[in-house]
């Protein structure tokens, strides 16, 4: 009997051993490999070229603007025009001071409603009692009548009579914001359009055809929205600005006509790879100037 309780006790070892052997080994053949994400599938499938690529996007563009050392810089892809599938051509670094700020959405408002009032001009103007025609004369005696003292009958009081502070147009709203709000505006917009996903860059405006049914599709395509605004320093190419001739909701201005106003009127954005280079030293530039833009010899009535 004192014999018996190692051997049972040696069985009961060797079971779970072997019950333990029989979990870590895997159910099926033993030469089966083991399974295998889509995108680990899809990577090793492809060539190396490729695989690097979808690792390490090569970098297109980077700032031409020294980058503060606190801040890094934010990244988009390059997109192509010349086909609808050239979305992803490569990254392009973006200075964070220009499209990273803060939202500030009081300085966007306050540059909108610059725009729409500072070249406005009111035409409304009416007639005073001294310019409408009549009421020279005293209508009734001053006392005796009984009624009040009248002397014209083209008073305010009187139908038919002058208006009193009234509109004396043409009325000029023109007012200036100062330039670093203005250049603020510009950022503002510039980052709510980046994190909202509605700018585009891409490396040119080259198109393989100057068919608008081409430019709609892409659009279409791309899920660009309603309206693009497409933004380029360099001359226009000859086959999107017809294509874009016939358009009302694909726009083209030049980078230097780029507005707040533009850019919140148009769903999606789309700036070249020079033009994000051009805003970038431009916007940047007012941050460290600390001269006036125009000289103070220079007469005030030639401003533009």
């Amino acid at each position: 009997m004192m014999l018996a309780r190692p051997r049972a006790a040696a069985c009961t070892r060797a079971a779970a051993a072997a019950t333990a052997r029989a979990l870590s080994t895997p159910a099926g053949p033993p030469d089966t490999p083991a399974p295998t994400t889509t995108a680990t599938a899809v990577a090793a499938a492809a060539p190396r070229s490729e695989r690097l690529f979808l690792e390490r996007p090569p970098v297109l563009r980077g700032c031409s603007v020294a980058i503060p050392a606190h801040r890094t810089a934010v990244q988009a892809w390059v997109e192509s025009l010349r086909h609808p599938d050239d979305t992803r051509l490569g990254l392009a670094d973006l200075h964070p001071d220009v499209f990273a700020v803060n939202p500030r959405l009081d300085i966007l408002h306050t540059v909108a409603m610059w725009q729409k009032n500072f070249k406005r001009i009111s035409y409304a103007k009416v007639k005073t009692r001294a310019e409408v025609r009549g009421g020279g004369r005293k209508p009734w005696r001053q006392k005796g009548t009984g009624r009040s003292r009248q002397g014209s009958i083209r008073s305010p009081l009187w139908r038919g009579g002058g208006i009193a502070h009234g509109p004396r147009g043409p009325t000029s709203y023109f007012y200036m914001l100062p330039m670093k709000v203005r250049v603020m505006g510009l950022k503002v917009a510039l980052t709510v359009k980046l994190m909202q996903d509605n700018l585009h860059i891409v490396d040119c405006l080259e198109m393989p055809t100057a068919d608008p049914q081409y430019l709609v599709e892409l659009a279409r395509y791309r899920h660009w929205g309603q309206s693009v605004l497409i933004v380029d320093i360099n001359e226009m190419p000859e086959n999107i600005e017809n294509a874009a001739a016939s358009l009302k909701t694909i726009t083209l201005i030049p980078a230097l006509g780029l507005n707040v106003h533009s850019m919140l009127k148009h769903h999606t954005l789309v700036l070249t790879l020079d033009t994000v280079a051009f805003l970038e030293k431009k916007l940047l530039w007012h941050d460290t100037r600390y001269s006036p833009l125009y000289p103070f010899s220079m007469p005030y009535s030639d401003f533009p």
